[in-house]
């Protein structure tokens, strides 16, 4: 099958709502976005401490997150696969092959994105609206805000930034999720799997799925610090 037939027949796949397809991308959003809504709030914490607070092993700390965004997606499948199949210590939650098991390794990759990039961003902040909330007695969680609307953009972009790279994952998806139809298979264990097979359409189709995801989140950002909704 040539190229323009395969293009034509994953542009069919997608305008005639194939079930097959839509139920993968459905898989594929729910988990990861489950993933990210989970871990956003305490990686902005920890970012928070970090950021702002000092304290014995710190850079070793740091040294650390910024090691894990390295890790292979790979490894870290292997790894919860070892923790959760019969044979290990997590064994009995009967986790495997399920998306909760999917939803927990996505956590793990996406977690030590967001504290890396928010921390940068919060490091680099303009304290001194900090400093005169604190003059005026503002409380806390008062402080807190005030942060995070004065760096709102380049938090929405960690945040896009950690869901992009969970969403195409695809060895620790494939290694516990397992790739069963209608329960685990996602996006890019689809695409691989088809691939395999030969069946180039409804991997073609996938794939504009994702790049469609990607234009809508860039192009909405853009809009909304064009109009002032996020201008720093």
């Amino acid at each position: 099958m040539s190229l323009w037939q395969t293009t034509q027949e994953a542009f069919t796949l997608l305008i005639n709502f194939d079930a097959e397809l839509w139920e993968i991308v459905a898989v594929s959003f729910s988990v990861s976005l489950s993933a990210i809504c989970v871990v956003l709030i305490p990686a902005m914490l920890f970012s928070f401490v970090l950021a702002y607070s000092n304290f014995r092993g710190k850079w070793l700390l740091l040294s650390v997150i910024n090691t894990l965004q390295a890790v292979p997606t790979v490894v870290i499948g292997l790894l919860l696969y070892m923790l959760l199949s019969r044979s290990g210590p997590l064994g009995n939650w009967s986790l495997l092959f399920t998306q909760k098991a999917m939803i927990i390794g996505q956590m793990m990759i996406c977690f030590p994105i967001l504290v890396s990039m928010m921390h940068g961003t919060l490091q680099s902040s303009d304290r001194r609206s900090v400093e005169t909330a604190m003059t005026l007695g503002a409380s806390t969680p008062r402080i807190a805000a005030t942060i995070i609307w004065e760096t709102r953009f380049p938090l929405l972009a960690a945040v896009i930034a950690s869901f992009s790279r969970i969403v195409t994952e695809v060895g620790c998806s494939m290694m516990v999720g397992g790739n069963i139809m209608g329960l685990t298979r996602n996006i890019p264990t689809a695409i691989a799997m088809e691939s395999h097979k030969g069946a180039f359409a409804q991997g073609v189709a996938l794939g504009m799925v994702l790049l469609c995801l990607a234009l809508a989140l860039n192009f909405a950002l853009s809009a909304m610090r064009g109009k002032g909704f996020l201008r720093t």
